[in-house]
């Protein structure tokens, strides 16, 4: 069961931490600069009140609403109600034109973007910011169109006078927006060197350095962008921001590492960069100094739901599965208090049924999952996860159940092929095989091609014993994906354990192996072809291989088999004890054991 918690967690450690930027990751600081406050704020944390930047309103037209006007703009809007988008954007462009009004000249572009038409959408978009040159609307649209084309260098005017006209403290803000968009460009080197440009006048500004930065860093040139981050630091060395930047464009992690460590020795309450430094200790696989760097942000803030939710996920990946359920039930508390923050606390809940069910506490899982409301992203899970507590409960009819009640809510096709795989898992799990091939049968006459349906199906077959049919499932899973490892390995491995056509089981089992050279339970299936096929000495090799990658029960069941034949009978004993005290029941153990006559 710890197994479990530990797979499902490592999925849920980057969700816990998706807000986190962190050091080398390509999008962090393009997502740092929309915190444009940030660049200025000081590491200490102390909010000092924001300063309010107006724009510059632009002066509309001073005409009277003529009726020719009126005319054209309603004939205009009626052809494009009728799908005439052409001639609606040519009258209202003209009308644009006519009027000076740049509301007109938004609404021939909008036009021209609903039909898709780049090339008119531009026109309408350089005379709209032409007539309302303070727009940072029409300037995002500009840039946006421009991007697409070749003809990037037209926009430097523009931009060098909209950052001459802007007020001193929105400049800063202003040029990290701007770079933004420049990385959209098809020409690289052509937008970058106009950031050049329109930048050279503020290269005392902190924000310049970290443009030119980003923008470097964007074009793979690593030592100029370093240079710049450095030159951000010098001008601002409390900066957030600048060392984000700094230690994501760091020629190697320990670079990164050192700038994120130092900086934070001199400003312990910068949050911004210790969340980055947590997610990047989480990604580097380091849990335990990542939930240290976790609990000091929650002394900081001790409803950040975040920060919650990240340790609770930590301490279950670490087995401190008291911690975990402490952090994620006040994560829970947290976000309840807070319904405009829209969380869904179905992760939470799973994780929590999840650490339940390994106290062998059912009902309090089933509870735990009684909290989940229908309608979330994870409501889906959640019932899946229902149905099988329920049948561990033994209660199979009550988990068909809730799976059906689920179905009756979807109408999605992915969630109905999700809720089909798990009740003829179900039935399979509670040896009710002929009952799950039913299910699977029907959700294939719904979905004849689907290949985890053909696949669960082939083995449900083999297991009723009907191998012809299995096979020509499993060729039908060859066919509609080709590169379906587990098809050739469960195919080749049927024949290897029946003994019958080795040759062809081996070149199966061994196209499986090309395509997954670390599977282990590949490798087990290529150590028992070798086994039947008399080559014990590489069937041991492969077996042992296998169980190395990963101690299974049935792995090692089979190692213990080659062992036990080539004479190494203590060391089989060995194996089977130790797969024993995990499943002492498992069918294939005590079948082995018996064919061979051993007892331990």
């Amino acid at each position: 069961m710890k197994k479990t918690i530990a797979l499902l967690t490592s999925s849920l450690l980057l969700t816990a931490c998706a807000s986190f930027q962190q050091p080398g990751d390509k999008e962090n600081t393009q997502a740092a600069t929309d915190q444009k406050t940030a660049s200025s704020k000081p590491a200490n944390r102390k909010k000092a009140p924001k300063a309010k930047v107006q724009q510059q309103e632009d002066a509309l037209p001073a005409m009277e609403l003529s009726e020719d006007i009126l005319y054209k703009v309603l004939t205009a809007e009626i052809a494009f109600q009728r799908g005439q988008w052409q001639s609606a954007y040519v009258t209202m462009l003209a009308a644009a034109q006519q009027t000076r009004d740049p509301r007109l000249a938004k609404r021939a572009a909008e036009m021209a973007v609903a039909a898709r038409q780049a090339g008119e959408a531009l026109v309408a978009v350089r005379l709209w910011t032409e007539l309302a040159p303070h727009s940072d609307e029409a300037l995002q649209n500009y840039l946006g169109l421009i991007m697409l084309s070749d003809s990037v260098d037209e926009i430097e005017p523009l931009l060098t006078q909209r950052l001459a006209d802007a007020a001193p403290q929105a400049r800063g803000p202003m040029l990290l927006q701007i770079q933004r968009l420049l990385a959209r460009a098809k020409d690289k080197q052509a937008s970058y060197t106009i950031l050049q440009n329109i930048s050279k006048p503020y290269g005392n500004l902190m924000e310049t350095h970290l443009a030119l930065a980003q923008g470097a860093f964007g074009m793979g040139d690593g030592a100029t962008a370093q240079r710049e981050a450095a030159a951000a630091m010098k001008i601002k060395p409390d900066s957030e921001l600048a060392v984000l930047t700094a230690a994501q464009v760091a020629s190697n992690n320990k670079d990164a590492t050192k700038l994120v460590t130092d900086f934070l020795r001199k400003y312990p309450d910068a949050r911004e960069v210790r969340v980055a430094y947590a997610r990047s200790l989480v990604e580097q696989k380091d849990f335990k100094l990542a939930r240290t760097q976790f609990e000091t942000l929650l002394k900081e803030d001790g409803e950040d739901a975040t920060t919650l939710f990240a340790l609770g996920v930590l301490s279950a990946q670490t087995d401190q599965l008291k911690d975990a359920e402490y952090y994620l039930q006040r994560y829970l508390q947290v976000i309840s208090a807070q319904p405009e923050e829209d969380r869904d606390p179905s992760q939470a809940l799973l994780l929590l049924s999840r650490i339940a069910e390994e106290r062998r506490d059912l009902d309090s899982a089933l509870r735990y999952l009684d909290q989940a409301e229908p309608g979330t992203d994870g409501y889906l899970n959640i019932q899946v996860r229902r149905a099988q507590l329920l049948a561990r409960k033994n209660d199979v009819e009550g988990a068909r159940k809730a799976l059906e009640d689920a179905q009756a809510e979807s109408t999605n096709d992915g969630e109905q092929l999700q809720l089909l795989l798990a009740e003829s898992g179900l039935l399979r799990d509670a040896n009710r095989n002929q009952e799950a091939a039913d299910v699977l049968k029907g959700g294939l006459q719904r979905f004849p091609n689907n290949t985890d349906l053909l696949y669960d199906y082939s083995m449900v077959l083999e297991k009723l014993g009907k191998f012809d049919e299995m096979e020509k499932s499993l060729r039908r899973v060859m066919q509609l994906a080709p590169g379906n490892q587990h098809a050739y390995n469960a195919l080749g491995y049927s024949l290897a354990d029946r003994n019958i056509r080795l040759p062809e089981a081996l070149e199966l089992i061994q196209k499986a192996a090309d395509l997954a050279p670390e599977d282990p339970f590949i490798a087990d299936s290529l150590g028992w072809v070798l086994f039947r096929l008399g080559r014990a000495e590489q069937a041991e090799t492969q077996m042992r291989r296998a169980y190395g990658l990963r101690p299974d029960v049935e792995i090692g069941v089979h190692l213990g088999e080659v062992l036990w034949t080539n004479g190494k009978q203590d060391e089989a004993r060995k194996v089977w004890r130790e797969v024993s005290l995990k499943e002492p029941n498992n069918e294939v153990l005590k079948s082995t054991l018996s064919r061979l006559n051993v007892k331990l």
